[in-house]
This record gives structure tokens, sequence and C-alpha cells, in this order.
């Protein structure tokens, strides 16, 4: 079993920048795969970044690349997210989600295990 827990969300204003920090416990191996999603009420889950577990980052969604960033990985078994110049858009439920393989993949269906989410609200 792995066990990611997310936190770092909170309520800041347009332009503002925010670090989102998934602390991952449990059986991970080197082969594991660490992505960053959101999710609005009434919409499906948003794939955001993914990160190998030994650093290497594995891809961006079109919409944050250049904006959002991804690092961490294995020793400190912390993954961040860092967020510059949010906007309204970026309000939204994130979740750090992890799978036990490295093969890229944008589909929450293929992440086995995930954290309980932090809130992210951006004010205009």
């Amino acid at each position: 079993q792995v066990y990611p827990v997310e936190s770092g969300g909170g309520l800041v204003q347009a332009g503002a920048s925010l670090r989102l920090s998934c602390v991952v416990s449990g059986h991970i191996s080197s082969n594991a795969a660490v992505a960053w999603f959101r999710q609005v009420p009434g919409k499906d889950r948003e794939f955001l970044a993914a990160l190998n577990w030994n650093g290497d980052v594995a891809g961006y969604a079109g919409s944050v690349q250049g904006r959002f960033t991804i690092s961490g990985g294995s020793g400190d078994r912390t993954v961040f997210l860092d967020m510059n110049r949010l906007t309204p858009e970026d309000t939204a439920t994130y979740y750090c989600a992890a799978k036990l393989n490295r093969v890229h993949s944008t589909l929450s269906i293929r992440y086995r295990y995930w954290g309980q989410g932090t809130q992210v609200t951006v004010s205009s």
C-alpha cells in the first residue's frame, strides 16, 4: 500500500503563488510515478503533472505548463507542485496520486493510490 497525503492548499489572491506538498508513505518503489490532478464540482479530475519517483518529470498538461512545476520524489518522499500566476480558474481541490509503474499516463484511472485532496481557492 501507498499513502499520499497532500498539504499546502489555501485561499490566495489572483497572481499569487502557492506550493503544494505530497508526502508519500508506504511501500513505494523506484519504478513508481506520482501525479497531481485537480477537480472542480461536476467535472472530471484534470491531470496537471507527473513525476517518476526518481525525480524525472514525466509530463505536464498543456493548460499549466510554464506556470506549474512538479519536483521532488525519492529520498525525502515528498512531491511538490509549485503553482505561479494563479487565477480564479485554478480554484479546485488538488489531489496527489501514485501508481507503481512508470508508464506515463494522464488518466486518473491509471493511478491506484490517492490522497484526500487539498483545497485551493483563488480570489479575483
